[in-house]
């Protein structure tokens, strides 16, 4: 039972934490997190060389592992971390917003379809990469799966967009159909690849499905920073109409909200931020469904607050997530997408069971 559920009452004796403690809970959460994610690893560098490799203070005199530490640090783990970090942000604030847009709390950006694009067009990218045509390419070589991604999703979005867009209005109810169908078109497009793709294609494209922060570098870091800063930014400016927007579309606009331009910004900022996201790590799913779950039963469904704790959230699951990932089977690496998968299932499926009225979570 939702806090809207509970009678006036009860709900008035129910106690929010502050903004202010909520956020500082979150970011110190964020930060014990990259410490432990910093020590963690094939390479362990354990928490009383950590000030060295992070050059916070002068290594001990002969000291053969503080080059080690340092590479190590700067060069691969400090990189992933920021990636990491970064993408859970993204995929759990997507996650948020579409659940306001939608009024629903098993709205995921994967059900429209636009991680599914993005897949799709990865995936034809590792097919090609080893066919004749790939000489005409060899400049984008290094940039190709990610760029694919991204343009796969951003061409994903547009055709929905088009789809559900009728006299300058947009129907979140087609959008979302057409999302689905769109997703199963591609997931059959990704199927076919796999049956014609070689043994080394179709591992790539395996890893890539399950999800990978393996190739996090700093290039991708400042890709995705400014994506997040400038959703961070409209976030600021949207969280009051997808409050008004739970009493429905008509009560809105009756409110003062544009709602077509809401829907309009709620659908770029989800596709830009999926999209980023799955250039870089390949598909991770459940973020966006447990994220703002999980933060509305502590914090309400006040998108004031629950935009920026979803950020918040999202990365430290990431984190936590893509640690445990390369340290539970080192030095082999698990694929980040099993981990999200196996706390996300379980919560979508309780989720599912709340609204029943057969749980009381």
């Amino acid at each position: 039972m939702s806090v809207v559920d509970v009678p006036t009452d009860t709900a008035v004796r129910l106690r929010r934490p502050p903004t202010w403690l909520v956020l500082s809970g979150l970011f110190a959460a964020l930060l014990l997190t990259m410490l432990l994610a910093a020590t963690v690893g094939a390479a362990g560098i354990p928490l009383a060389r950590l000030p060295a490799a992070l050059g916070l203070i002068a290594p001990e005199a002969g000291s053969a592992l503080a080059g080690r530490d340092q590479l190590i640090l700067w060069s691969i783990r400090i990189p992933r971390i920021a990636v990491a970090a970064m993408i859970g942000g993204m995929l759990g604030a997507a996650g948020a917003i579409m659940q306001g847009l939608f009024r629903n709390p098993l709205a995921d950006p994967a059900l429209v379809g636009v991680a599914s694009g993005g897949a799709l067009a990865a995936a034809s990218a590792i097919v090609i990469s080893d066919s004749r045509f790939a000489s005409h390419i060899l400049f984008l070589q290094p940039y190709l799966l990610p760029l694919a991604a991204f343009l796969g999703s951003l061409g994903t979005t547009m055709l929905l967009y088009k789809i559900a867009s009728r006299g300058g209005r947009t129907s979140i109810a087609i959008f979302l159909l057409a999302g689905i169908a769109i997703a199963a078109i591609a997931n059959a497009g990704i199927g076919m690849l796999v049956f014609v793709a070689d043994d080394r294609q179709l591992r790539d494209i395996t890893f890539w499905m399950l999800g990978s922060l393996s190739g996090a570098t700093w290039s991708k870091a400042l890709i995705l920073a400014p994506v997040l800063l400038l959703a961070a930014v409209a976030m600021a400016f949207i969280h009051r109409g997808l409050d008004v927007l739970i009493l429905g579309e008509s009560e809105a606009f009756h409110a003062g909200v544009d709602v077509e331009r809401l829907k309009r910004i709620c659908i770029v900022l989800v596709s830009a931020m999926t999209g980023a996201a799955v250039s870089v790590c390949g598909v991770v799913g459940f973020v966006g469904i447990v994220v703002p779950h999980l933060l509305r039963l502590l914090i309400g469904p006040g998108h004031r607050l629950l935009l920026p704790a979803s950020i918040g959230l999202g990365a430290v699951l990431l984190v936590g997530a893509d640690t445990l990932a390369r340290s539970i089977v080192a030095p082999a690496e698990m694929p980040i997408g099993i981990l999200t998968a196996a706390v996300g299932a379980p919560m979508f499926l309780l989720i599912l069971l709340r609204q029943r009225g057969l749980v009381g979570l």
